[in-house]
């Protein structure tokens, strides 16, 4: 069974979002653990630009494993203010710390669109029915 943290939000699409206070609200993004088993071995990831703006749903990124390259798509609007670039040189921290050292990048949101951009996101239980726990 896949690991579940209660506190933080998810995507239908096995990403993870955790919101850290502040004003503007920035928001850290990784793939689950589920989603990670799924993918198998990662060699590889992509990362979005500090700076770039992208919309919910919109491809900024993607990893790469032994059994194929996964675009990952922004769960929520705003503009990319960090990424992980230690997953350069040792994307397996995915598999290994997927909810830890193994995160992607980090989006600021912009203060108008905050609440509702993290109401569509699942909770724990929401993401648990997704995957039939």
């Amino acid at each position: 069974m896949s690991e579940i943290p209660t506190d933080l939000r998810y995507t239908s699409e096995h990403l993870w979002v955790r919101a850290q206070e502040g004003d503007p609200v920035v928001v850290r993004v990784g793939i689950t653990d589920y989603a990670q088993d799924q993918l198998g071995d990662v060699i590889a990831v992509s990362l979005p630009a500090v700076g770039t703006v992208v919309g919910a749903g919109e491809t900024c990124a993607d990893i790469e494993s032994t059994k194929s390259v996964s675009d990952i798509d922004a769960p929520v609007p705003g503009t990319g203010v960090a990424t992980n670039s230690a997953l350069e040189q040792t994307p397996e921290t995915i598999n290994t710390s997927p909810y830890g050292e193994g995160w992607l990048f980090e989006i600021s949101l912009a203060p108008e669109s905050s609440s509702a951009a993290l109401g569509r996101l699942l909770d724990a239980d929401g993401y648990s029915r997704l995957l039939g726990s």
